[in-house]
């Protein structure tokens, strides 16, 4: 069970592994969710996974729902991670939470204080933390760098000012830190 103490904050995003973007962005169309920002092909570089080294190839997808931001990943390769070993477990949907921060070093320093597991790291400065509890959602904590910043509130005010019907998916450019695109 997370310690409500080891975490900065509110969640401010849930994020969800589908196994088409396409399908999975209409559904949120159809709940009123978007406009959507896609960023169809890139690496991860610098991660790890389980300790390894791991750089999996991803479509990401973000919009807002009020202050909550949703996000969705599809993985687009075999290389272990924790969003395969999600997929391949027969799982599909809610993975993680995510906490952002402005001191990543002192967040992570209670995170772990606790017995939590770094399951994935990103050369962004953010986590994946197992806390054993019983859905398996792994939370993440990342840093909010000015960065993260600009690209967060772009995704958040586009949602409140968006009609519901125009330009609902949009590409995201620049790719977010630690992201090169592929191809």
């Amino acid at each position: 069970m997370a310690s409500a103490r080891a975490l900065p904050g509110a969640i401010r995003q849930i994020a969800y592994v589908v196994r088409d973007m396409d399908a999975a962005i209409e559904e949120w169309l159809g709940h009123g969710v978007g406009p959507w920002f896609v960023l169809r092909s890139f690496r991860q570089h610098g991660a790890t996974f389980r300790g390894r080294s791991a750089e999996p190839l991803l479509c990401l997808a973000m919009a807002n729902s009020g202050p909550l931001q949703i996000e969705l990943l599809a993985q687009l390769d075999d290389t272990p991670s924790s969003y395969r070993e999600f997929l391949d477990s027969g799982r599909e949907g809610f993975h993680h939470v995510s906490y952002w921060t402005d001191d990543f070093d002192s967040s992570l320093a209670r995170a772990a204080e606790q017995p939590w597991q770094v399951v994935q790291q990103g050369i962004s400065r953010s986590v994946y933390l197992d806390t054993g509890g019983a859905t398996s959602t792994l939370v993440e904590i990342a840093e909010l760098t000015e960065r993260y910043r600009r690209l967060t509130d772009t995704v958040r005010d586009a949602a409140s000012e968006w009609d519901g019907v125009s330009d609902p998916v949009r590409e995201l450019s620049p790719p977010p830190h630690g992201v090169e695109t592929a191809g």
